[in-house]
């Protein structure tokens, strides 16, 4: 009798280092490799009412699922695409191929726990073992020195618990060759953006993204950054820049998607240190990696609360509110303070942020504007190309003030941050074109601008930022 698997792909697009596919060979004579584009995340809306995937995440995952066919059909074998609700077609699918198993990357968050275990309860039902894989770690969670509900509050701690001691186990190669799917299995066609409510669009001449999804992009990606430009030589100084594509690694949209494993990262790193020296800026890239994990690691802590206004420090936040007039000036770039518009406007076109971008507006949405911390993470759950549950609320969590290290309530000073990394204003004026006009050393000192250059009016919440910035320019 042939052995069948089922490998149902996730957040773990790629061959490289993918356990789930090493384990199915293993066992398997027959390896059906699955996707499904689950239709409550493209077309579903958060509990503020934004879409849960937007256009630019939602056309990298396309671009993502449509290169592992692609590497899939190389090895002679293929992908099967389908929409719906991946507990029910996958279920449907392990019954009619009378499947032995299904094997998946498992997944810690609330919604994507409710997924597998809602396939597990089927396929138990019938009678087909549901075997959970590893991939989205740096660390397996065996290797770690302590349990995962002991996972230390302050990262500084978890850090050097870890970094020097905790082993990075090897990549799985990735196969050279595989089966080839059933006879008279329906392969499916890739969906497009218009299958999902979204619309097609060009790509912003000005974006600091101009990456395509998928492994083969990934890989080629740290080759890129690493090998061909040296550029991680100098990552721990450019890595809080503004403008262009190589000021930091842009690594983090293919690790979301689990198209490029972060163990394959660390392992190049430790490679390059080897063959072309290792310096400061080598380590923080594996430093970068380590928050990875550790966001993850209190995922898994902290369950639900990662998600709870009052979050893990359960911290009364009843000054904050749902403020929707105000926090439509926030994501729509109508603030009037040009460093947050700027980073706002980004987003909005383009589906990136930058790290340093990403704790000013958050800082400034909570501390200045006094608005719920959880409409603003739930934004960027819908807007982002690298968003990840575990760090996307896990930042938010620390700039709110309610995340588990309780020495952590962040802020910003707004304009001191935009004259320290946007000195000249070039990357305020790329994303606010209507202030073009300003000079230079005008324009991130609001007190400079009489009222006759600005036209005025003011947010209350922070008096000196000016709201009308397209009457800024003189």
């Amino acid at each position: 009798m042939k052995h069948s698997a089922i490998v149902w792909f996730r957040q773990d697009l790629r061959l490289h280092d993918n356990e789930a596919i090493t384990t199915a060979l293993r066992m398997a004579e027959e390896v059906v490799p699955v996707y499904v584009f689950d239709e409550r995340t493209f077309t579903g809306t958060t509990r503020f009412g934004f879409p849960k995937t937007g256009k630019f995440r939602a056309r990298f995952i396309l671009e993502s699922v449509e290169d592992l066919r692609k590497q899939l059909r190389k090895l002679g074998c293929d992908l099967v695409i389908r929409i719906g609700k991946p507990e029910c077609v996958v279920s449907d699918m392990a019954k009619e191929l009378k499947c032995s198993w299904v094997l998946c990357n498992r997944e810690r968050t609330q919604e994507e726990v409710q997924v597998q275990d809602a396939l597990e309860k089927k396929l138990w039902s019938a009678g087909v073992e549901l075997l959970y894989t590893r991939g989205k770690m740096l660390y397996h969670t065996q290797d770690l020195p302590m349990p995962v509900h002991h996972t230390p509050d302050v990262f500084t701690q978890f850090r050097k618990e870890n970094e020097n001691i905790t082993p990075v186990r090897l990549p799985f190669p990735a196969p050279t060759v595989m089966p080839p799917l059933p006879t008279g299995l329906e392969r499916g066609d890739l969906p497009k953006l218009q299958d999902f409510g979204l619309p097609e669009f060009e790509q912003d001449s000005r974006t600091a993204w101009g990456f395509k999804g998928g492994e083969t992009e990934g890989l080629r990606r740290l080759q890129y950054y690493l090998w061909e430009k040296d550029l991680i030589k100098s990552y721990k100084e450019t890595r809080n820049g503004l403008v262009g594509s190589d000021y930091s690694s842009k690594f983090s949209p293919w690790l979301a998607q689990g198209c490029l494993s972060p163990k394959q990262i660390y392992h190049e790193i430790k490679r390059y240190e080897q063959e072309r020296g290792g310096n400061e800026s080598t380590y923080w890239l594996f430093f970068e990696l380590l928050w990875r994990d550790y966001f993850r690691l209190l995922g898994k802590k902290y369950t639900n609360r990662i998600f709870l206004k009052s979050g893990p420090q359960n911290k009364p936040q009843k000054h904050l509110r749902n403020h929707f007039d105000t926090f439509n000036i926030w994501s729509e770039g109508r603030t009037g303070v040009p460093f947050i518009d700027a980073n706002m406007n980004e987003l909005n076109a383009t589906g990136f942020m930058s790290n340093r971008g990403r704790q000013n507006v958050a800082s400034f949405l909570v501390k200045d504007l006094k608005v719920n911390w959880q409409m603003g993470a739930e934004y960027f759950e819908s807007q982002l190309l690298d968003y990840d549950p575990c760090s996307n609320w896990g930042n938010w969590n620390y700039v709110a003030g309610v995340g588990s290290d309780p020495r952590e309530d962040r802020y910003f000073n707004i304009l001191t941050q935009a004259k320290n990394y946007d000195p000249r204003g070039e990357f305020v004026r790329l994303w606010c074109p209507e202030l073009a006009l300003v000079p230079p050393e005008k324009i991130h000192r609001p007190d400079l601008i009489t009222a006759a250059e600005r036209g005025l009016y003011q947010i209350g919440a922070y008096p000196k930022a000016v709201v009308r910035i397209e009457k800024w320019a003189h």
